[in-house]
């Protein structure tokens, strides 16, 4: 992988990117953060668990793809990515829109489809290099979730991840301007995008004496 894949780093070394290596500690305040709320409830359910600690893994594999950065962290940190978007997808298919069990799961292949099929549009208009191709699918789910679900926290989590998504595509372009990049603020941001989607998904399978009293998603 190429060591200046980033424009932070200039050089090979765990420490080529400070800034995209520290900001990955904004996932792993967030996770612990999600994390104390269930042990205080006293939460055992591994659905529960799942998207709290899928995102401290996030965090994780991104520190060491940014230390590391080779062909193995890179794809721990996009695979880290892919397994917290397909849970979060069949999770808010199966309590946010009640689908059976047995079929909730059928979501995560679904949105697998789907996100090719964007991916593969871009490419044919905006060329194969379109800097938003990985990542514009996950946007317009979480923004069909949003609206879907009525949810105000996913609608502001959508706003923030399409800041998120800006500042991830603007690093290569203003790297002669700002050698530092843009990269860190995808993370920092990314990390209350995931964090809100954790918290919804929280008070989607919460017990019921826990959930709040309106919304899925109210304070």
């Amino acid at each position: 992988m190429d060591v200046d894949e980033y424009c932070e780093r200039l050089a090979p070394g765990l420490w080529g990117e400070p800034l995209n290596a520290v900001s990955n500690a904004a996932f792993l305040i967030a996770s612990g953060l999600l994390v104390a709320r269930l042990v205080r409830r006293g939460e055992r359910r591994p659905v529960a668990w799942a998207l709290p600690v899928t995102l401290g893994v996030v965090g994780l594999c991104s520190l060491a793809f940014h230390t590391v950065a080779d062909t193995v962290t890179g794809a721990l940190d996009s695979l880290s990515i892919l397994v917290f978007i397909l849970v979060a997808v069949v999770i808010l298919a199966r309590w946010g829109f009640g689908v059976r069990a047995g079929r909730a799961w059928l979501a995560a292949p679904a949105f697998v489809v789907a996100a090719v099929a964007v991916d593969v549009a871009l490419a044919a208009v905006a060329g194969a290099g379109a800097t938003l191709g990985g990542y514009l699918p996950a946007l317009l789910g979480l923004l069909g979730f949003a609206v879907a679900l009525r949810s105000p926290t996913l609608g502001v989590a959508t706003a923030v991840f399409a800041v998120s998504l800006t500042a991830r595509t603007l690093d290569a372009p203003l790297c002669d301007t700002w050698p530092a990049g843009t990269h860190f603020l995808w993370h920092c941001l990314n990390a209350v995008v995931l964090a809100l989607v954790a918290l919804v998904t929280d008070r989607l399978v919460a017990p019921s004496g826990s959930r709040p009293p309106v919304t899925v998603d109210a304070p």
